[in-house]
């Protein structure tokens, strides 16, 4: 191929990475973002205007001039939203394969280590502005491999699910107070699993080994001075159903709980409300709940394992300041889902650049 948009080098080493120029063409087709050579000549074209518009600063009509201006394409700014807004399928496609399989497993006792979060996204408009409308990236971050195994985009009425990503059998999945629901989590270990989940004091209905009601701030009051507790508990679900599970709380250095006592009255303050002494006395304590068993993974392993959230923070953080994940323009869905699906490409595709350079940086993961 010769035309003009292939002649920078950089651009098809870019291509190479999705796969190379003749599988998007077969792609593209397949899911209808391209049928005809018209306006535009071809979908490695299309997607490099697809590019322009995401990742650059300017709008719909300047990203047309440009392209008429260097011999891209030739359309207008309304042809080129209609075209943009059919290419939210082929863009999941390249999303999918960049993705694949996951790498070595060679973290926590050779297991695969699993962090998911969730990143949100003002939506653009009256929608954004007013009523709160959010798009939400739910992610995996693999670790020791450093890298996204997984993406979903919502709006906000679907909220954080700790089985939203498939399982992969061996693994340990590791999640946030959002993540803590007994039938979701119930579901991650039948698929063959483990999981670490951050627990707020008040965030489930807690039982005994026995099943019998457990309150969980009068076990915390029981503590003394003892740094650790690690008990077999049960969580019921909203159905009724018991899930054995094993509760680890670990006690914090005064520092970080004076830390979080300041953060909670202040938030406290903001909304109004007093502070429950309840969620003081849980500020001094990590809560967690976990599957793993305790012969193999003590409570301060657990915690150690936990610890290792900040990674995919580090890596959302990376999407919207280096790459620029931000607003979406404009306030047509199909058009947001292609501006969101750009920047995960673009992240993905400087993964392997950014893991080259880490060098000895504490994101790496030792084994």
């Amino acid at each position: 191929m010769t035309h003009e948009s292939l002649a920078n080098p950089g651009w098809v080493a870019t291509v190479e990475r999705l796969g190379g120029a003749d599988l998007l063409e077969r792609e593209a087709r397949e899911h209808k973002a391209f049928e005809r050579a018209r306006a535009v000549a071809s979908a490695v074209d299309l997607l490099r205007l697809a590019f322009a518009y995401c990742l650059g600063k300017a709008g719909l009509r300047l990203t047309a001039a440009w392209a008429e201006t260097v011999g891209l394409a030739s359309l207008s700014n309304v042809a080129l939203l209609k075209r943009l807004r059919k290419m939210v399928p082929w863009l999941e496609r390249m999303v999918g394969r960049l993705i694949g399989p996951g790498g070595p497993v060679a973290a926590a006792r050779g297991r695969l280590i699993r962090l998911v979060d969730a990143t949100m996204i003002a939506k653009a408009g009256r929608e954004g502005r007013e009523r709160g409308g959010v798009w939400r990236v739910h992610a995996v971050f693999d670790l020791p491999t450093e890298r996204f195994s997984a993406f979903e985009l919502t709006d906000e009425r679907e909220g954080e699910r700790i089985d939203r990503a498939a399982v992969v059998p061996g693994e340990i999945r590791i999640g946030d107070r959002a993540y803590l629901h007994a039938e979701r989590i119930a579901n991650v270990l039948a698929a063959g699993a483990d999981v670490i989940v951050r627990a707020p004091w008040n965030g489930a209905s807690w039982r005994d080994a026995d099943g019998e009601s457990l309150d969980l701030i009068e076990v915390l009051k029981r503590a003394g001075r003892k740094q650790v507790l690690d008990r077999p508990i049960v969580m019921m679900g909203s159905a009724g159903q018991p899930i054995a599970i094993r509760l680890v709380a670990l006690r914090k250095p005064k520092w970080a709980t004076d830390e979080t006592v300041a953060k909670l009255k202040r938030e406290a303050a903001r909304k109004g409300k007093a502070l429950h002494p309840s969620t003081v006395l849980a500020a001094g304590w990590t809560i967690l709940v976990t599957s793993l068993a305790p012969e193999e993974f003590p409570a301060q392993k657990v915690g150690e394992l936990y610890r290792l959230r900040w990674r995919i923070e580090i890596a959302f953080k990376h999407a919207k300041s280096g790459v620029g994940l931000a607003r979406p323009p404009g306030e047509d869905p199909n058009l947001a889902k292609v501006y969101i699906l750009c920047h995960l490409l673009a992240i993905l595709l400087t993964e392997p650049l950014l893991i080259e350079h880490l060098g000895d940086s504490p994101r790496r993961v030792a084994a």
